[in-house]
């Protein structure tokens, strides 16, 4: 299969993350509607704003449709830091070596647009992702019990400064 990696909005994209998103959270760490309408919300006012300098849409897509997806989102910078945001890939993606370059890409868009860094916020337990983020260079800043998801996890802040 071919695979074709991009850079900004296609159609059915914003509703492909927020459903993957939606399901994996359900599945693997009982989050609910709480959690599908805030990602819905918030990535929807993303995309309308996805023209501003500084927010970028990457992802990965085959013929059978996307793989895995990441957004920058400048608006939301905070210090000098961009905020990397919706990570998320594809059951039939994993293993596939396609999450790290989609990393990558993003970190070098932030960096391309005189970012100071980039971080994130993620929860403990994610391993596939934090092993990604490592090796990206970002470190752990920053961690404590929380509901910003709708469920009580140990959120973390990770960072990457250029």
């Amino acid at each position: 299969m071919s695979v074709q990696h991009g850079h900004g909005w296609i159609p059915g994209l914003l509703g492909w993350t927020v459903a993957r998103h939606a399901r994996y959270y359900a599945d693997n760490w009982n989050f609910g509607a709480f959690f599908e309408a805030k990602v819905a919300g918030e990535m929807s006012s993303f995309v309308s704003r996805l023209q501003n300098s500084g927010n970028h849409l990457l992802w990965v897509r085959d013929e059978d449709g996307p793989l895995a997806t990441v957004s920058v989102d400048a608006d939301e910078a905070e210090d000098g830091l961009t905020h990397l945001r919706w990570f998320i890939a594809a059951d039939r993606a994993r293993g596939r070596g396609l999450a790290a370059p989609l990393i990558a890409n993003a970190v070098e868009a932030t960096r391309n647009d005189g970012a100071a860094g980039v971080f994130l916020w993620t929860f403990a337990g994610l391993e596939a992702a934090r092993a990604i983020y490592e090796a990206a260079g970002f470190r752990l800043v920053k961690q404590g019990e929380d509901a910003t998801w709708g469920q009580v996890v140990t959120e973390q802040r990770w960072e990457l400064v250029f």
